[in-house]
């Protein structure tokens, strides 16, 4: 765009390609069937409907709650299942995972805790059979001194006091 381009002011067909016989690279020709086809398959599916609840201001504010909603309660209820054995780290992934769909930091966090696994995965495979086994046998400990604390603090059971006295009786 020359200087004069903005000094002589609009000219009949500037910016409507019917009138300057340009064709407008954002709209399809008339009649071109693949181009419309193409459009109405990207906005179908749930990722069509979700891109037409971002239409609107609203409707991408709602979405981003529901998104925090659901990835929060993810990450939180995964980090409460952490110590006991299950999918504890894999629940807090994948709300993070559900999280990074709409927020950037949670992208951040997802990419890093993927890095630190990957590292931590690659050192325990360089390692020997012993260490291996030293590591599984710390985890298994810990899991159960955790579950071993939960029943007593939750329920008054003391696991190892019962066994105990199942081993005297007999």
């Amino acid at each position: 765009m020359a200087i004069s381009d903005g000094v002589r002011g609009a000219q009949p067909g500037d910016g409507d390609p019917a009138v300057s016989g340009q064709e407008d690279p954002a709209q399809p020709a008339v009649g071109d069937a693949d181009t419309l086809k193409v459009e109405a398959a990207r906005r179908s599916g749930l990722r069509g409907w979700r891109d037409g609840v971002r239409a609107t201001p609203s409707g991408r504010l709602a979405v981003k709650i529901v998104v925090g909603v659901i990835g929060a309660l993810l990450v939180i209820g995964g980090l409460i299942l952490i110590p006991f054995p299950g999918p504890g780290w894999l629940i807090v992934f994948a709300g993070l995972a559900v999280l990074a769909t709409e927020f950037h930091w949670a992208h951040r966090v997802l990419e890093f805790g993927k890095k630190t696994l990957a590292a931590w995965t690659d050192w325990l495979r360089d390692r020997g059979w012993t260490i291996r086994i030293l590591v599984v046998g710390v985890t298994l400990l810990a899991a159960g001194a955790i579950i071993w604390l939960a029943l007593k603090l939750s329920l008054g059971i003391d696991v190892v006091a019962e066994a105990q006295k199942l081993l005297i009786r007999r």
